[in-house]
């Protein structure tokens, strides 16, 4: 069966939005330090809240407490004003079928900034592929790939990754046939 690939003309056409749960850090952990005497148990979750461009492939991301429909609300809108200084404007939003992106209040976020919502078919995450890929990239490039002291080094880590897979990153010559998703 042949592969569903697909891109939009233009960036804003379409814009892309997942979440992935990170357990939060309290102090390395026994990978980094060997000792397996000390536990942290119960020291709770944080949520990286993604978004990328289906054209340019520009990633934008934050990081949340929880994956309430209210959370979801405060990432679209940072997401938003991030793509606005690039003079991006989305018309579509593609997400999962989330219990925070079928909230009331996302929903209503959604109307009021004047985009089309819609959603992956259940159990299809190929689908949200192109959020789906850049969710891993950041798993193996920032969240795992050194170790942090505790979350707030992780976070500040994240924006240094982001600008970089932005703006530095050379991305395979099979996927856009461009250096960077800054320069489509």
């Amino acid at each position: 069966m042949p592969e569903n690939r697909y891109e939009h003309a233009r960036p804003g056409q379409l814009l892309h939005l997942d979440i992935k749960k990170l357990g939060r850090i309290g102090s390395p952990g026994h990978r980094v330090t060997g000792d397996r005497s000390h536990r942290h148990r119960g020291i709770g979750w944080e949520y990286v809240h993604l978004a990328i461009d289906d054209h340019s492939r520009v990633a934008f991301g934050s990081i949340e407490p929880d994956e309430h429909g209210s959370s979801a609300c405060k990432a679209l809108i940072r997401t938003v004003r991030y793509y606005r200084t690039l003079g991006v404007r989305f018309e579509r939003l593609l997400t999962d079928n989330g219990s925070c992106y079928r909230s009331r209040r996302f929903r209503r976020l959604v109307r009021r900034l004047g985009m089309r919502h819609l959603r992956t078919r259940p159990y299809t995450p190929r689908t949200n592929g192109k959020a789906e890929r850049p969710v891993q990239t950041s798993l193996r490039e920032w969240a795992y790939a050194c170790a942090y002291d505790n979350s707030e080094q992780r976070a500040n880590a994240f924006t240094q990754w982001l600008h970089h897979y932005n703006w530095h990153r050379r991305m395979p010559a099979s996927v856009t046939g461009h250096p960077s998703p800054a320069s489509r």
